[in-house]
């Protein structure tokens, strides 16, 4: 048993929205919780880290890839109970959406495999309801952000 299993307080965790070209960056994760499953790639934060710096060391760890960190899109928490009910993993986690700066995705650390899929195929992932929320915030937060601009406005 490790310190996240069964803990003592929730944990601070951070996911990445890693968008690019109309998908998605994906990990299969390598351990608990959500072994074998589909998800944004993150973890927990470590002491002395800012919650950017955490986003992209993640990142960088699970795929490879050198992201610059934009907005926070959401906060939740994560809580799995055991049978008995005790609480078996608690996290908040603080979601952020990215851009890739670097890099050629390759699975790494946590992950057992990465990859692209394009937001039309997300559902096909088994992905959690939050994450599917957390994607489409961020997938919104981008493309408002774009048709803000005074050239997608048709001003000069």
């Amino acid at each position: 048993m490790n310190d996240r299993e069964f803990p003592v307080r929730p944990i601070v965790g951070v996911g990445a929205v890693v968008l690019d070209a109309g998908s998605v960056l994906l990990v299969k994760r390598g351990h608990e919780p959500l072994k074998g499953e589909w998800s944004l790639p993150g973890g927990c934060v470590e002491l002395g880290e800012t919650l950017e710096e955490a986003v992209a060391r993640e990142v960088r760890e699970e795929t490879g890839l050198a992201v610059d960190v934009g907005p926070m899109v959401e906060v939740l928490d994560r809580v799995r109970r055991a049978p008995d009910g005790a609480v078996e993993h608690h996290f908040v986690i603080i979601d952020y959406v990215c851009r890739v700066r670097s890099g050629r995705p390759m699975a790494a650390s946590d992950a057992d495999d990465v990859r692209w899929v394009p937001l039309g195929d997300v559902r096909g992932y088994g992905l959690t309801e939050k994450a599917h929320d957390v994607i489409r915030k961020a997938t919104e937060m981008i493309w408002s952000a774009t048709q803000s601009t005074p050239a997608r406005r048709g001003e000069r």
